[in-house]
C-alpha cells in the first residue's frame, strides 16, 4: 500500500511526514467505490443498482475517485503513523494537517499519490544537567510588623457591623444603588446595579465612586458628574466625564474588638493571653514562609534547569495549557463562561484578549514540566508495594472492574514517581541564602512576576 515514506523535522517541534501510496492500492479502492456505489446509486432509465459502472464513471467518475483517493490517503496516514518512531508520533490534540490539498487534485488514474501532512510532536531535548548545581533563594524572616498586621486583620475579621445614623466615611460599608445617566438624564440601558455592597476606601466598584459618597447618610440620593483621568484604571472611561445617580441604602461601621486577652480566647480556645495571640499567629506565618521558600528553592533551581535546555514547545501544546488556564479562571471567577464573554464583549474584548498575555508563562511551565518528566524518566525512581497500594486503596476504593483499577494504578504510580522529583532535586543541589527580601514582598502576590 506504501511505497514511499519520510519526516522533515520542522520548527516549534512539529514535523512534515511525507506519503507515497501506490497507483494499485488507490485503483483498488477507487474500483471498490465504483462497485459500492453501482449497488446503491439511482441514475436515470435504469433501476436502482443496475446501471452499468461504465455509465456510472462517466457519469460520477471524478466525484467518486476524488473521495476514495482521500478515503485512501487518510487510511495510509493511519498505517504510517501506527508504524512510525515513537519521538515522531503526532500529540493527541494536534490533528495531522494536510498540505497543499488543491495541489492534489485533480487525482488521475493509475498514478501514485504523494501527500504531506504537518503535525506537533513532544519536544525532542537533551535533558539539562540537574544534579550537583548551586542555587540561591531569597533570605527572609517574619517581621514583627507582619505579625501585628496579622493580629489586626483578626480583630477585623471578628468586628462587629453596625448601622451608621452618622455621615459615611472613608471605611465605612455601604449599600448602594446606582445607574448612569445620559446627557438627557435618562438611565443608560445595562449600567444599572441595585444592592451593590463595598467598604468606602477600598475602590472594590467599577465607577470608583469612594470620594463621592464620603458625607452621604442612609437614605440619601445625589447625582454627581464624575471626570476620569487620562490615565484612569476605569476600563473604557479614561478622559471621559459621565453622570451617576446613586441612592445610599445603608451606611455601617465595623466595630473593631480591643486587643486583649479575651479577644485571644475568642480566637482559639488554646490561647489564653495576648502574647499566646502573637506567638501562634508568628508560628502560623513562619509556616507559610517555610513553605513558600521551599516553592522558591524549586522556582530558582528551574530557572538553572531552564538556561541549560533548549526546548521548542509546539503551539498546540500552549494552546492546551492556556485553555486549561481559561477553565481555571472560570471555576474561580463563580461564573458561567458565558457570563465571562459578555462580560468582555461589554469591554470591547475577547477570550483571546484576555487569554494572550498567558501565553508566555504557559510555554516556560511547560518547558519545566518537559524537563521534570526526563528527570522522572531518566531516575526511575523505585516505589514499594506498601506506597501504592495505600493510594490505590485510598482513591479506588469503590471501583471492582480489574481493568480500570489496572489504568489507574499505572497512573497513580506515575503520579508518585513524579512527586519524588522535588525532594530528589533538593538532595541533589546545593541551596544558598542570597540577597535579603523584606517578609511583606516576598508574600506578596506580585512576587517573582
Amino acid at each position: 500500500m506504501i511505497a514511499d515514506k519520510s519526516i522533515k523535522e520542522l520548527e516549534n517541534s512539529s514535523v512534515a511526514l511525507t506519503v507515497t501510496v501506490t497507483a494499485d492500492t488507490v485503483e483498488q479502492d477507487y474500483q471498490a467505490a465504483l462497485k459500492k456505489y453501482a449497488s446503491t446509486i439511482q441514475i436515470k432509465g435504469f433501476r436502482k443498482g443496475k446501471a452499468p459502472v461504465s455509465v456510472l464513471e462517466a457519469k460520477f467518475g471524478n466525484a467518486i475517485r476524488e473521495e476514495s483517493t482521500f478515503n485512501t490517503i487518510e487510511d495510509g496516514l493511519k498505517e504510517v503513523l501506527a508504524d512510525v518512531e515513537e519521538k515522531y508520533k503526532p500529540l493527541s490534540f494536534s490533528t495531522p494537517e494536510l498540505q497543499d490539498e488543491e495541489g492534489l487534485l485533480p487525482f488521475e488514474a493509475n498514478k501514485d499519490v504523494t501527500f504531506t501532512v504537518k503535525y506537533d510532536i513532544m519536544p525532542i531535548f537533551d535533558v539539562p544537567a540537574y544534579k550537583g548545581l548551586k542555587v540561591t533563594y531569597p533570605k527572609v524572616a517574619v517581621s514583627d510588623e507582619a505579625v501585628n498586621a496579622e493580629v489586626d486583620k483578626l480583630r477585623d475579621q471578628n468586628a462587629m457591623v453596625i448601622d451608621k445614623s452618622d455621615a459615611a466615611a472613608m471605611g465605612d460599608i455601604v449599600t448602594v444603588d446606582y445607574v448612569e445617566l445620559d446627557s438627557d438624564n435618562n438611565e443608560v440601558a445595562g449600567s444599572e446595579r441595585k444592592e451593590f455592597v463595598f467598604t468606602l476606601g477600598s475602590t472594590y466598584n467599577f465607577y470608583q465612586i469612594d470620594e463621592d459618597l464620603v458625607g452621604m447618610k442612609a437614605g440619601e440620593e445625589k447625582t454627581f458628574s464624575k471626570t476620569y483621568a487620562e490615565d484612569s484604571t476605569v476600563e473604557g472611561y479614561a478622559g471621559k466625564t459621565i453622570t451617576l445617580k446613586v441612592n445610599v441604602q445603608s451606611v455601617k461601621f465595623r466595630d473593631i474588638p480591643a486587643l486583649d486577652d479575651e479577644f485571644a480566647q475568642d480566637v482559639k480556645e488554646e490561647y489564653k493571653t495576648v502574647a499566646d495571640l502573637v506567638k501562634g499567629t508568628k508560628e502560623k506565618l513562619q509556616s507559610a514562609l517555610d513553605a513558600k521558600i521551599e516553592q522558591e528553592k524549586l522556582n530558582a533551581l528551574s530557572e538553572e534547569l531552564l538556561k541549560g535546555a533548549t526546548i521548542a514547545v509546539p503551539a498546540s501544546m500552549i494552546d492546551m495549557e492556556v485553555e486549561q488556564s481559561w477553565k481555571r479562571y472560570i471555576q474561580q471567577t463563580g461564573l458561567s463562561e458565558e457570563q465571562i464573554l459578555q462580560f468582555l464583549q461589554f469591554q470591547n474584548q475577547t477570550k483571546e484578549d484576555l487569554t494572550a498575555p498567558w501565553r508566555d508563562a504557559a510555554e516556560k511551565s511547560l518547558r519545566v514540566q518537559l524537563i521534570m518528566e526526563k528527570i522522572k524518566e531518566a531516575e526511575q525512581f523505585p516505589l514499594t508495594e506498601e506506597e501504592v497500594n495505600k493510594v490505590v486503596e485510598e482513591q479506588l476504593s469503590g471501583v471492582t472492574d480489574q481493568a480500570q483499577i489496572d489504568y489507574y494504578k499505572t497512573m497513580i504510580e506515575d503520579d508518585l514517581r513524579f512527586q519524588k522529583i522535588a525532594p530528589f532535586l533538593q538532595e541533589n543541589n546545593t541551596f544558598e541564602e542570597g540577597d535579603e527580601v523584606a517578609y511583606e514582598t516576598f508574600m506578596s502576590d506580585t512576587y517573582g512576576v
